[in-house]
């Protein structure tokens, strides 16, 4: 026998019992975000690598140790999409959608990255990404995040999760902290994790995010970034915060935030919870003003946020919100046995999907008597079996059999049967 193939760790399929959720929640998000005029832009999965390179940093975590990258044919190197946005500058860049013009584009689909898997992180894993481009003030900071506020409130998970901001100021003043700070950790270097040790000569900011209590504890008494915030990113900030009170939006400054990528200035934020243990950030973004001159277009003003799919969907299941209706994919079991009776039930199927376009019906297929039928149609979840045998055909009726509550079957004229479907699922 042959040996199974299976799929690549950390890499997982969608089966259909969570696939409803996944809708359920790609929806909302998108439903909201076309309220807000936002449009939606698809991008390869597949770029040139120079693209993360130039964007995210080469001294970065991803481009150094987690990145899928390969040469195709020609002799070109490749990579598999580790995020959302150096793609979408790219792809707007090149169509002309930035010169001279603010756009507020939205993204969906697959990223990939080779990290250890676990809980709530996989090598490919899926995000909603929002960008939006020409826009120079606060105002579409905090729209962001007033927007983002919007949907956890109509998930129903607003009150799990925390607000967290901080701003990274302009490169100068960046320059400057990363020299005062890199000065500081020297003299600490052989007590800092080994991770710390490897940044301080690459990119010492991300040594504010490390998770070593020892490191942490040294950074206590590090130089304060904001000594060295230049006005104008202090004003940006100051407004954001101004903003985001008058809304009345709760958050907790965070000066050790400065995001894992290199290309953000200004803004940084993030969205974390404590019910899901270390994997805590859900939603995080920030400004990228210098991105799109660093790609070879004119300089723009850019700002957005990306949120990972699996572990939003985690936290709804983990916080139990879900809708219970999500669950339920079927209203009709249509079941038939009888000579000419399953091909004149495909034909009433079709007839009920034309009249009642929002009826989810499926047809059983594959023969069988009535009582195998009955158990598919209460596996399937559907609210009601209509069954057609030849009498009932003859007649010009359909038994109507209640699956999820306790009632008498009965029976209704073919010719009504559109209308008693539709008056009775509006009825639930």
């Amino acid at each position: 026998m042959a040996k199974k193939i299976q799929a690549i760790r950390g890499m997982n399929d969608l089966l259909p019992e969570a696939s409803p959720r996944w809708q359920y929640l790609e929806k909302t998000v998108s439903s909201l975000l076309a309220r807000y005029g936002y449009q939606e832009i698809r991008m390869p999965i597949v770029e040139q690598t120079a693209l993360f390179k130039r964007s995210i940093g080469e001294v970065t975590d991803i481009v150094e140790k987690e990145m899928y990258t390969f040469d195709d044919r020609n002799g070109d190197s490749l990579t598999l999409r580790p995020e959302g946005t150096a793609g979408c500058v790219r792809a707007a860049e090149e169509h002309g959608l930035l010169y001279n013009q603010q756009q507020r584009l939205w993204y969906q689909g697959p990223m990939f990255r080779h990290e250890r898997p676990q809980k709530g992180r996989y090598r490919q894993f899926h995000q909603i990404g929002v960008e939006t481009f020409g826009l120079n003030g606060p105002d579409i900071d905090a729209e962001l995040i007033l927007l983002t506020v919007r949907l956890w409130r109509e998930l129903g998970i607003l009150e799990h999760l925390t607000l967290e901001l901080n701003t990274l100021g302009s490169a100068e003043a960046r320059a400057n902290y990363r020299q005062a700070l890199t000065a500081y950790l020297e003299g600490f270097y052989s007590e800092l994790d080994e991770d710390s040790q490897r940044r301080l000569t690459t990119n010492p900011l991300r040594i504010l995010d490390s998770k070593s209590a020892t490191t942490q504890k040294i950074l206590e008494n590090a130089p304060s970034f904001d000594a060295y915030l230049d006005d104008e990113s202090r004003q940006h900030f100051a407004g954001l915060c101004q903003f985001l009170d008058a809304a009345g939006v709760t958050y907790k400054l965070n000066p050790l935030l400065v995001r894992g990528l290199d290309y953000y200035s200004k803004t940084v934020f993030e969205w974390t919870t404590t019910a899901l243990g270390s994997q805590g950030t859900v939603c995080a973004g920030g400004r990228y003003d210098a991105l799109v001159e660093q790609l070879g277009g004119k300089a723009t003003p850019a700002v957005g946020f990306a949120m990972g799919i699996e572990r939003l969907i985690l936290l709804l299941e983990t916080l139990e919100v879900f809708p219970a209706e999500i669950s339920q994919q079927l209203d009709i079991y249509l079941a038939a046995s009888g000579e000419g009776a399953a091909a004149y039930a495909l034909l009433l199927a079709e007839r009920l999907r034309s009249e009642q376009p929002s009826l989810r019906i499926l047809t059983h297929c594959g023969g069988g008597g009535f009582k195998q039928q009955i158990k598919r149609a209460d596996k399937s979840g559907a609210q009601l079996a209509i069954l057609l045998g030849e009498n009932e055909i003859a007649q010009g009726v359909a038994s109507v059999k209640y699956l999820r509550e306790d009632q008498e079957q009965s029976e209704v004229t073919l010719s009504d049967l559109a209308g008693f479907l539709h008056q009775y699922l509006q009825s639930r």
